[in-house]
């Protein structure tokens, strides 16, 4: 059963989410704790689950992957088995950085990365087109990233 939150665990999540290579010394300093306790939360916040990992951003500029296209994915069957195939088979395409299932006049909303236009028309013709059950789908392409965050903890209402 997770612990309730204070306002130590939640500066320690900010702090991490903001620079995850933060040593401990340097962690327990800016949320005012000594080093244990300080290690001590860190890990039950990882035990607990509110932490999932830590990771590198890699730059999609400068690996050449900067072509970013939303496709709205509609299925000829929306029976539990048949978004279980679907789903199964979208998390092995590893174009695709995020697959949503949507309400509304579509089923699934899929983010693509690419190089280029090429590549991805060749992805969603081969790969994305043979998913189980896709009837149509519908591109939208980005033209530019605006706002990219990673989830943030929001402040709690009064």
């Amino acid at each position: 059963m997770a612990s309730e939150l204070d306002q130590f665990d939640k500066k320690i999540m900010q702090e991490l989410s903001s620079d995850g290579r933060l040593s401990i010394t340097e962690l327990a300093s800016r949320i005012g704790l000594s080093k244990t306790p300080c290690q001590l939360r860190l890990r039950r916040l990882i035990d607990e689950g509110y932490i999932e990992g830590f990771r590198a951003i890699l730059s999609s500029q400068k690996l050449g992957l900067d072509h970013i296209a939303f496709v709205e994915v509609k299925l000829s069957d929306t029976r539990e088995e048949a978004l279980k195939s679907f789903n199964d088979a979208a998390r092995k395409i590893r174009e695709i950085e995020g697959c949503h299932m949507i309400a509304g006049r579509f089923d699934y909303l899929l983010k693509v990365r690419t190089r280029d236009i090429r590549r991805y028309r060749i992805v969603l013709g081969e790969k994305i087109s043979t998913l189980p059950f896709v009837a149509n789908t519908s591109t939208n392409v980005v033209m530019q990233t605006v706002k990219e965050d990673s989830p943030q903890l929001m402040a709690s209402p009064e």
